[in-house]
């Protein structure tokens, strides 16, 4: 895979962004409330892409919104729960140990979602050395998780 740091490094800092995000989402949570705060969230976020659309830095894509399966539409509602999830749990337990949970969960999940194909992706089988470094995620987040 040529270049494959290079989207490492962006997929690093999206995870940078998103604890930065969830910090951000519980405080604003806290002041306005956790649906009126998910509601501005998600007003900003379309705003923003409203604006980038303007300036035609899209695809031009979206006219075949009908032709995604029906399913992908859901990552909308799932939005509304990972920015509650967050902002809920974030002052309770603390940024390090939400955010921790947060990424064990994912990676559980997108090994998951690669091992069986899931939602149509390429099918990347799960191998021994990938149960290898979940048990050792596990063991570091127990250690974290205090």
């Amino acid at each position: 895979m040529p270049k494959a740091w290079v989207y490492l490094l962006v997929a690093g800092v999206a995870g940078m962004t998103m604890a930065v995000q969830g910090t951000l989402n519980s405080i604003l949570g806290k002041v306005i409330g956790l649906f009126e705060s998910t509601f501005v969230v998600h007003l900003l976020g379309t705003l923003t892409v409203a604006v980038l659309l303007l300036l035609r830095l899209g695809q031009g894509g979206l006219v075949r919104w009908s032709q995604a399966p029906w399913y992908v539409y859901f990552g909308g509602l799932l939005s509304v729960l990972i920015i509650y999830g967050v902002s809920v749990s974030i002052p309770k337990v603390g940024v390090g140990n939400a955010t921790t949970m947060i990424v064990i969960c994912q990676i559980l999940t997108a090994v998951a979602i690669d091992h069986f194909g899931l939602f149509g992706v390429e099918r990347l089988p799960c191998r021994w050395w990938d149960l290898v470094g979940i048990a050792l995620l596990g063991v570091g987040a127990k250690i974290l998780l205090r």
